[in-house]
């Protein structure tokens, strides 16, 4: 996704955001309406020295949110979580998304019902913990709207929420080391012919499945993915993606952290690559 489409989407969103009913603020509740969706904040209980929640995204059918990178259109979910007390830290785990492609782009999203596990660090441990959250996030079908709540929940043990929240934990990639050796990871980074600003990226799947590789760098990097080869295949468990550098910062310097989220059925890895002001594998 280039910078200028990312201006645009921004913009489009903020002048729709200005008009009464597509950003539908709440008052504070555990949970909201908005615009074909339903979000919530879940309590999880204790978890060892901390405290587990979630986000729940419920979508009318045929609509969709998105991921933390939405891809070549939309915009990902925003939380200010400032208003909680005795919280020390918050930290939104992902589970891995779909790749969702139409005249718009190539979008990473969520569809249904999405529920983002939520780890809390509280400030004293003894003390009791309430979430306060603003979320901004966007819902799309044929276009996308902006929607806006105002959530706060108190957190507390024997809660039936546990359930659901530890049914997504599942979803969100487990991190692993460049060239780790199992049924699903990523084997390698190799740069193309020299002077061409991208790089093929190697990966093990499991025979059958048909992999999908997210790409995210830092702000202002935009890559473009694509695979290389069928989109499955019975025997080999070897599959190739083309990552292009579409735009960069001209000062960037090395190194450059690159994520990459390898997805295949209902196993997926996130897997660290560093590049350099190029672009390019270091």
């Amino acid at each position: 996704m280039t910078m200028t489409f990312r201006i645009a989407a921004s913009a489009v969103f903020l002048i729709l955001s200005l008009f009464p009913g597509f950003a539908q603020p709440s008052p504070s509740s555990t949970s909201a309406q908005g615009f074909h969706s339903k979000v919530r904040l879940l309590s999880g209980g204790r978890q060892g020295g901390n405290w587990l929640a979630g986000i729940e995204i419920a979508l009318d059918p045929g609509f969709k949110t998105y991921w933390r990178n939405p891809g070549e259109s939309g915009l990902p979910p925003s939380f200010d979580w400032s208003r909680s007390e005795n919280v020390a830290d918050v930290e939104v785990r992902w589970p891995a998304p779909k790749r969702h492609e139409d005249a718009a782009g190539v979008a990473y999203v969520y569809e249904q019902k999405a529920v983002l596990p939520v780890v809390v660090k509280p400030v004293e441990a003894g003390k009791p913990v309430k979430l306060a959250l603003t979320i901004d996030y966007g819902i799309c079908k044929d276009i996308c709207i902006p929607a806006h709540a105002e959530l706060n929940l108190p957190l507390s043990d024997g809660t039936s929420d546990r359930a659901a929240i530890e049914q997504a934990m599942p979803k969100v990639p487990r991190k692993q080391a460049l060239g780790e050796q199992a049924d699903l990871s990523v084997l390698s980074a190799v740069s193309a012919a020299a002077g061409e600003r991208h790089f093929v990226i190697t990966v093990r799947a499991p025979a059958g499945t048909s992999p999908v590789l997210f790409t995210e760098g830092p702000e202002n990097w935009y890559f473009s993915t694509s695979k290389v080869g069928p989109e499955s295949s019975a025997v080999s468990t070897t599959r190739f993606f083309n990552v292009k550098v579409e735009e960069k910062p001209k000062d960037a310097a090395g190194p450059v952290p690159l994520t990459l989220t390898l997805v295949a059925g209902d196993k997926a890895v996130e897997t660290q690559v560093s590049l350099d002001g190029n672009g390019l594998p270091r």
